[in-house]
């Protein structure tokens, strides 16, 4: 039996990277799959990759976080059909990059929403549903910079700085209700965003994509970059429960790239 054997997840921008990756491992663990992102081909792909082999009810449902509204309602409407949700996997691609000083205040508010008020809705939508059952995972894919900033992602470190304090605050207030809330916090990983940050910092640098990849690699102690299921792994022991005593941390998956505790 899996660990997540009769659980329903649901797992945010799951059509690709460490969303697709982390529903994919839920649902070798057992656990009911419901995917949200945006791109319904996608997704439509992902639900029949996870549906071989096995009976589970895995479904998706298609929502875009530019639209907070439009979630909310589009929860409302379809999360009393697929019933209870007991692990909620907040999880969406990270702002545009550029130094915080040249940001104007849309780019702000636009990641503010996207980030922190979409992930407030889909706790609301759950909640309920994990208080009757006594059971609740929330866990939140973050970054690093919660920890120590990023050079050259200026709105990210201050929207991640945010989702942080939401969460450990979150944490406090549904200990009771036996409801952990958890950040991870990636490292650099293979993922369609990193390529993106790859090539943006060596078009800055006049570098080729290759030698700022090696420049960021060397700051790895175990020197390469995470497999987006690595950080899945970790999202599945947070889901179980086996970590029933673990809420409010900041769980960094980056190789040791970190100098700070």
């Amino acid at each position: 039996m899996g660990l997540l054997q009769g659980r329903r997840a649901l797992v945010c921008g799951s059509s690709q990277g460490i969303g697709r990756a982390v529903a994919e491992q839920f649902a070798r663990s057992g656990a009911e799959i419901v995917l949200l992102a945006r791109d319904a081909g996608r997704l439509d792909a992902v639900v029949k990759l996870l549906d071989r082999g096995n009976d589970q009810n895995h479904r998706f449902v298609r929502a875009d976080f530019a639209d907070p509204d439009a979630l909310k309602r589009i929860l409302a409407a379809q999360l009393p059909e697929i019933g209870a949700i007991q692990i909620l996997l907040n999880n969406t691609g990270g702002p545009p990059g550029g130094p915080i000083r040249d940001a104007g205040t849309d780019e702000f508010l636009d990641a503010f929403s996207k980030h922190l008020l979409c992930n407030q809705i889909l706790v609301q939508a759950v909640l309920e549903g994990m208080k009757r059952g006594g059971f609740g995972r929330i866990i939140n894919i973050v970054s690093t910079s919660v920890k120590a900033p990023i050079p050259g992602l200026g709105v990210s470190n201050t929207v991640r700085g945010a989702v942080a304090s939401w969460a450990k605050t979150l944490a406090g207030e549904l200990g009771p209700f036996g409801i952990t809330v958890n950040n991870i916090l990636p490292g650099y990983t293979e993922t369609a965003r990193l390529t993106s940050i790859i090539e943006r910092k060596a078009q800055e640098m006049n570098r080729t994509p290759a030698e700022v990849a090696k420049q960021l690699i060397a700051s790895i102690p175990l020197g390469r970059f995470a497999r987006p299921e690595e950080i899945a792994n970790a999202a599945e022991f947070l889901a179980s429960d086996r970590a029933s005593y673990i809420t409010g941390v900041n769980l960094p998956v980056d190789g040791g790239r970190l100098d700070c505790l």
